[in-house]
């Protein structure tokens, strides 16, 4: 019955599982920092949660069975998926965001974060340059398996690629609400900035869809770039005007990728060739 269920339903399914692997640490987590629950739940775990819409995806993914691929589709044509470039531009183009705010932070006299400066993270030691390999595992792999990796292609098979990103943008908006009662830097900017919040989630997932339609549906690529852009973005030490230039950025970036390959496919491939997902099934 569970399968039948999931099968029927799978995207409401996935948003129900994810929410409830993350949140199990998260919710408990907020109430202990809130003071509701006497706990003495390490709040390093909030790093485990991160991996909560991977786990979702995989365990969906075993319900509804591998589906054989279809031949002849040119899901994945030569050249895309994991070719070199889009791994290159997932990795770097976050980095180079950091470049230019730390040039814009020197030429208007602001202070920036140095790229070891960027290994301070919440609830853990100083890991330096180690970091980026904490954010790629929990907040790359552990969310891009599931939103971009089996989300998002279901979504794309009965809406536009702009309107998948802003379905999928609610959803992984929600997903953060516990974060912003426990996570320092969430809770310094309180429940007021949750419509700014929610468009810097937008644009992200605009960029995102872009990255992976445009590569043929690479995971590893959208999960370089996620875990490429926490590092520069979610250390404490990033906060201010370099935090503020990176999020403008990508802003823009987004703007321009609407304005210059449409809302249908986000990206120079037809809708009708658009990538499956590496954990897609024949389900709808």
């Amino acid at each position: 019955m569970l399968t039948t269920l999931v099968k029927r339903h799978p995207v409401a399914s996935y948003i129900l599982l994810a929410y409830a692997c993350s949140w199990a640490i998260a919710l408990p987590l907020a109430l202990q920092a809130q003071h509701v629950i006497a706990t003495r739940i390490p709040f390093a775990l909030h790093y485990v949660s991160g991996l909560g819409p991977a786990i979702a995806a995989l365990i969906l993914t075993q319900l509804l069975g591998r589906a054989r691929p279809k031949e002849g589709r040119p899901d994945r044509p030569d050249g895309g998926g994991h070719s070199t470039p889009w791994l290159l531009v997932g990795f770097a183009s976050p980095l180079l965001l950091l470049a230019v705010a730390q040039l814009a932070g020197r030429i208007l006299g602001q202070s920036t974060p140095t790229w070891t400066a960027l290994g301070q993270v919440n609830f853990l030691p100083d890991l330096g340059l180690a970091a980026w390999g904490l954010w790629f595992v929990a907040n790359g792999l552990g969310e891009e398996l599931g939103w971009r990796g089996f989300f998002l292609p279901r979504l794309q098979r009965s809406h536009s690629a702009l309107a998948s990103s802003l379905l999928l943008s609610i959803a992984w908006a929600g997903w953060h609400l516990p974060a912003f009662f426990y996570v320092p830097s969430y809770v310094a900017l309180g429940l007021r900035v949750l419509p700014g919040f929610f468009l810097g989630i937008l644009a992200g997932a605009i960029v995102l869809t872009w990255l992976y339609n445009g590569s043929r549906g690479s995971v590893l690529a959208v999960a370089l770039w996620h875990g490429s852009f926490n590092f520069v973005s979610a250390s404490p030490a990033a906060s201010g005007f370099a935090a503020a230039v990176t999020s403008s950025l990508v802003m823009v970036w987004a703007v321009v990728v609407v304005w210059r390959y449409g809302a249908a496919s986000l990206a120079a491939v037809p809708k009708q060739v658009m990538p499956t997902g590496v954990l897609a099934t024949g389900e709808a």
